[in-house]
């Protein structure tokens, strides 16, 4: 069940596995009864043993040595992937298309001895070789001296600094174009947000999106009876942070407004670049917390998107702020590599899948990038925003990543874009921030990848990249410039390689 929460495991096992499990905990006892013996804490996660009460429950990642049995054949790990994964992988991706190592399910005995040691287990995740867990200090110690465990670390967390504003707005009057020339849509006052990039001719040329799946990660989408989302076409939906698989129960609705954006549809007042996609809905981040983001709910819903099929994700989160005691990263972690959610979003593109992220609500920093994980990726497209004139707004991110890169990759609208509103099922709001210039450009490339199915993910970035605003000039406030999707779509390009972009430690699981 990996991607969901889990309860202990149960006491009926089969004697076997109870016979392995008594030769483990003994030498469990072996290990812990030896207090010279180094544990592998990560500095994090020693830090925060020593500040903290016994009692205390930390967020950890237990990190196994090997797969165990699962490292015999690979048969189990192709036949969890959907049909619609293979084929992307067969045309896309970077890896072979039958599974690679980081696909393998995790040794059972494994992750059964870590629940017996831990106040509950959260995630299982394939990529990393990992499980997730919630456990106090002693509990961690007793872990790290496993002698299948490689390391624990903590679960890095976000918090949000301050709410994206969404402002109400007066109701339309039916049948009035507020586009400047004729379109074979109506799309009323969200023209501007569309046609900034170039969406318009490709809706008149026939693409909607049709046929490719897009994975949305958000808070919670409590309103999908609203009109825009009439027409829309959801194949799938995950709970990361409760285990449901639902996503209309949560009472945040910034998932819903991302989704509108990105693919709704009633003419007249919305209509999002890809409203004929198919979508996998996730709530990733769980605005009951204090630290409502944690990275093992993302990287999870990463593989579990990437297994059902996505060909695009697009994450409208991570406000990364750093501010003891919460766990998060920092600028100079802003490198590629580091973040787990941007390892996670390097290994999904591997796979195939186009990742477009939030930039962040940073704003301009002269002394560092304000950047969020997982938008530092190398293969990760980074969205900033835009006014309706094409200027930067004020709170976008900017680069360069720690490494020296330009971020972000792109830019869109994501000032006083139209959104649908909570509020009725046929009101709309006007909103800001990244989380809505991510959701166009999302929108754009799953017109590009309609168009043109068999382009990899390298090819998405050199197309969106060259024909952008300022190709010819990239910096740090804009990146490569405003997209423009109808030349994206038109753009000459030959494969270029994946070396030079992409370390193949990011592609690891560690």
């Amino acid at each position: 069940m990996n991607g969901q929460r889990h309860a202990h495991i149960g006491r009926n096992r089969r004697a076997g596995v109870g016979r392995i499990l008594g030769a483990l905990a003994f030498a469990i006892l072996a290990v812990v009864s030896t207090p010279s013996q180094q544990l592998p804490l990560s500095a994090w996660l020693e830090t925060a043993l020593r500040q903290s009460r016994p009692d205390n429950l930390h967020i950890i990642w237990v990190y196994f040595k090997d797969k165990g049995s699962a490292t015999a054949g690979r048969a189990g790990a192709s036949s969890a992937l959907s049909a619609r994964a293979l084929t992307r992988r067969a045309v896309r991706a970077r890896l072979p298309a039958e599974a690679a190592v980081e696909d393998l399910a995790l040794e059972r005995t494994y992750v059964e001895m870590v629940a017996r040691y831990v106040t509950r287990l959260r995630h299982q995740s394939r990529w990393f070789n990992a499980v997730s867990a919630e456990a106090t200090a002693a509990q961690v110690r007793a872990i790290a001296g496993l002698p299948f465990v490689s390391h624990v670390d903590l679960v890095k967390r976000y918090r949000r600094p301050r709410e994206e504003p969404i402002e109400p707005l007066e109701p339309q009057p039916r049948g009035v174009r507020a586009e400047s020339r004729a379109t074979r849509l109506d799309y009323g006052t969200s023209f501007m947000q569309v046609a900034q990039i170039g969406v318009p001719d490709l809706h008149d040329r026939g693409l909607t999106g049709a046929g490719v799946v897009v994975a949305v990660f958000d808070t919670g989408f409590p309103n999908l009876s609203h009109e825009a989302f009439t027409r829309v076409n959801v194949a799938a939906e995950h709970d990361f942070t409760t285990g449901r698989d639902t996503v209309r129960n949560s009472t945040h609705s910034h998932g819903t407004a991302t989704l509108s954006v990105l693919g709704g549809m009633h003419q007249g007042h919305l209509i999002g670049p890809a409203f004929g996609a198919t979508f996998l809905l996730a709530i990733t981040e769980d605005v009951r917390s204090e630290t409502p983001v944690e990275e093992d709910n993302w990287a999870v819903a990463a593989e579990w998107a990437e297994r059902m099929g996505a060909d695009v994700i697009n994450s409208s989160l991570g406000y990364l702020d750093f501010d003891l005691p919460f766990t998060s990263y920092t600028d100079r972690d802003m490198n590629g590599e580091t973040a787990l959610t941007t390892r996670a979003a390097t290994m999904a593109a591997a796979r195939g899948v186009v990742v477009v992220s939030s930039a962040g609500n940073g704003g301009f920093r002269a002394d560092r990038n304000t950047l969020v994980a997982p938008s530092d990726g190398r293969l990760v497209i980074a969205a900033g925003a835009v006014d309706v004139m094409g200027n930067r707004a004020v709170f976008s991110s900017v680069g360069p990543t720690a490494d020296g890169r330009f971020k972000p990759d792109v830019v869109a609208l994501g000032v006083n874009a139209k959104v649908a509103s909570p509020s009725g099922p046929d009101s709309y709001a006007l909103a800001n921030g990244t989380s809505f210039s991510s959701p166009l450009t999302a929108g754009a490339v799953a017109l590009l990848l309609e168009a043109h199915p068999t382009y990899t993910v390298e090819q998405v970035l050199s197309a969106l990249r060259s024909t952008a605003s300022q190709a010819s000039a990239p910096n740090n406030l804009l990146g490569w410039g405003i997209v423009n999707a109808a030349a994206a779509l038109d753009a000459d390009l030959t494969r270029p390689t994946l070396a030079p972009l992409i370390s193949e430690r990011a592609l690891g699981g560690r």
